[in-house]
């Protein structure tokens, strides 16, 4: 456990146990991932991976949507069935 989970309020035993929502102060299981990247400085093949709970999938969808930043939003369980690494910040 780091500082940085402390001052968070991140439960070590809910960090250890998987995939976490990559939304600001959010701490649930992540079930969906987006898939994403800058044209302004990525490659058009290469994809950036957030992870979304339920309740923040929307949120962050329409965030990446707004910039043009969007590529596709999967369930994470096919991330984690075809070799994926999970978050990619």
């Amino acid at each position: 456990m780091s500082i940085f989970d402390f001052a968070a309020g991140t439960d070590p035993a809910m960090a250890e146990a998987g995939a976490i929502c990559s939304r600001k102060a959010c701490r649930a299981q992540a079930s969906w991932q987006l898939l994403w990247n800058n044209p302004k400085i990525h490659s058009p093949e290469r994809r950036k991976t957030w992870l979304a709970c339920a309740d923040h999938r929307e949120w962050l969808e329409d965030y990446l949507q707004t910039r043009g930043l969007w590529k596709e939003t999967l369930p994470l369980d096919d991330a984690r069935a075809s070799g994926g690494s999970g978050q990619d910040s």
